[in-house]
């Protein structure tokens, strides 16, 4: 089976620390796991966008497990693993994950939303 050029790019950019102006930086963190229930994929990845203080301001990460929305009660829900952080304070949202392509494109489009406004609120 080929290798997925977008996979090899985000495997490549593991550990780097990329300068977006004004203070502002992303942290990129991708390395490849044995595939599990809670990651299917077989990719551990933490893609930050920090504020000039160091402060998270934006993530997309699979470190730990999130709840689905209160609005989905129901027994024997799989909590997912692969989620977004909108905001400081924000404890996760559910993210699906489809492969590093999107994954990519997802967060520095997030990344170009954050940044426009705090640089023009």
């Amino acid at each position: 089976m080929p290798r997925d050029p977008a996979l090899d790019t985000l495997l490549d950019l593991h550990g780097s620390i990329l300068d977006q102006g004004g203070g502002y930086w992303i942290k990129l963190e991708a390395w490849q796991v044995d595939a599990s229930p809670e990651i299917p994929h077989g990719i551990r990845y933490s893609l930050t966008l920090h504020e000039p203080y160091g402060t998270r301001i934006l993530g997309y990460d699979n470190a730990h497990s999130v709840k689905p929305p209160k609005k989905f009660k129901y027994a024997g829900r799989v909590l997912a693993y692969d989620h977004k952080h909108r905001h400081p304070a924000d404890k996760g949202i559910p993210y699906e994950f489809k492969d590093a392509q999107q994954l990519m494109s997802d967060f520095f489009s997030e990344v170009d939303r954050v940044l426009a406004e705090v640089r023009n609120p």
